[in-house]
């Protein structure tokens, strides 16, 4: 049998079968595919859906598709038929995880289970990503970001914290998230069997960690029992928590510890009030009356311009930013510096702009660019030779409609 593909990061030598799909799933696995994992995406004769969500400059090689699945390779089997199912169990035996993110249930169907997997492969590690947990009474039910946010109470925040309707988030909150949470757990289980030599079932859901997330924060006087106060962190929910106004712009402003209000009140000539004014004793009474300090910020912001506030608060040590608008991070000089933001030549999309890998490591090449994200069924030839089948058989599969390259 050939040997794996040398991919390199600090994740070579680890092979991931990935069976994921739009967003969730492919942005933990290209987590790993950018640290050197081997990630070999299954793809089902149509392709993952996200494939088709545009701007595009060929059918099937979406924006989205080209962010979430670089450093794959693609290869499409028919899981629905008997063959496609073989070669899947056989690209299994070589592998160290497989991950999905359909409801358990679809994936018992197509008859895809750990019990399954771990007489072909008994140190494999078999990842879930879906909704809800399997112990609770929302097991298989359908989940989308959109849902999840809903569930978490992510639109309920925005509603309390600015006085409006609820809203979803407009990120991929959930699924981004969820992703990151994912790929810490796959890699977790990796460790466990680096130490015992047992592989495991990982159980990812979406709602309990969203919730995690959420409740982290705005537990706040319902974490004690009996509750000392309602839920809700203050400071994050107060409506003059936002970029305030300047004389010509947006200007973000932190005004958080002692220190830093000592030398705020100082610029806006106020100094007495640390003495005189009960509201500004320590971080306990800040935020008690934090809607009202941070009107009072608003309110001196607006009095100068962007530049003049910069040099000033820049000068006290008082964190600031301007507020940057989706285009202005195009062209940010220190995300074009640092590498996040650059330039490309993929293979049949052209030129393009690429989001790197933002973490980096002494000792390890990480390399975002080591594969650009593949045309459906790619490599499906070469996958199916290095597990082992003839080109024969690869021709059957193919005449058969299980394959295709």
């Amino acid at each position: 049998m050939n040997k794996k593909p040398d991919f390199a990061g600090p994740l070579r030598g680890l092979r991931v079968i990935d069976l994921t799909t739009v967003l969730m799933g492919p942005y933990a696995t290209q987590t790993l595919a950018d640290m050197g994992a081997d990630v070999i995406k299954i793809e089902s004769p149509s392709g993952d859906t996200v494939r088709g969500i545009g701007p595009f400059r060929n059918d099937k090689m979406g924006h989205i598709f080209l962010h979430v699945n670089r450093n794959k390779r693609s290869i499409v089997l028919d899981l629905k038929k008997k063959e496609g199912l073989e070669a899947f169990y056989k690209i299994a035996k070589t592998a160290d995880v497989v991950v999905y993110n359909i409801r358990p249930q679809a994936m018992n169907r197509l008859g895809i289970t750990y019990e399954r997997l771990k007489l072909e492969n008994p140190k494999i590690i078999y990842a879930g990503i879906y909704g809800f947990s399997e112990r609770g009474p929302y097991a298989g039910r359908p989940a989308y970001d959109d849902l999840i946010q809903a569930m978490s109470a992510v639109p309920d925040l925005v509603s309390r914290a600015s006085g409006g309707e609820p809203r979803y988030v407009p990120l991929t909150l959930a699924d981004r998230t969820v992703g990151l949470m994912a790929g810490n757990a796959i890699l977790a289980a990796v460790y466990a069997r680096c130490v015992s030599g047992v592989g495991q079932e990982v159980e990812i859901p979406m709602f309990e960690t969203m919730v995690q997330y959420v409740l982290s924060d705005h537990m706040a006087g319902e974490t004690f029992k009996p509750a000392i106060g309602t839920t809700g962190y203050p400071r994050l929910l107060v409506k003059e928590r936002r970029p305030y106004r300047t004389l010509d712009g947006y200007l973000c402003v932190l005004v958080y510890n002692d220190k830093q209000w000592e030398n705020f009140l100082g610029l806006i000539g106020k100094s007495e009030w640390l003495s005189t004014d009960p509201r500004f004793k320590n971080i306990s009474t800040r935020t008690k009356h934090i809607d009202e300090l941070y009107l009072l910020v608003s309110q001196a912001v607006a009095t100068k311009t962007n530049a003049q506030w910069l040099e000033l608060l820049e000068g006290a040590d008082i964190p600031c930013m301007p507020l940057n608008t989706v285009d202005d991070l195009l062209t940010d000089p220190h995300l074009i510096e640092t590498g996040l933001i650059k330039e490309v030549t993929h293979p049949t999309e052209g030129v393009m702009r690429q989001i790197g890998v933002p973490v980096q490591f002494s000792a390890t090449t990480v390399n975002d660019s080591q594969r650009p994200a593949p045309q459906l069924g790619q490599n499906s030839l070469e996958i199916l030779r290095e597990i082992g089948l003839t080109e024969e058989e690869i021709h059957l599969l193919q005449t058969n409609g299980v394959t295709s390259s």
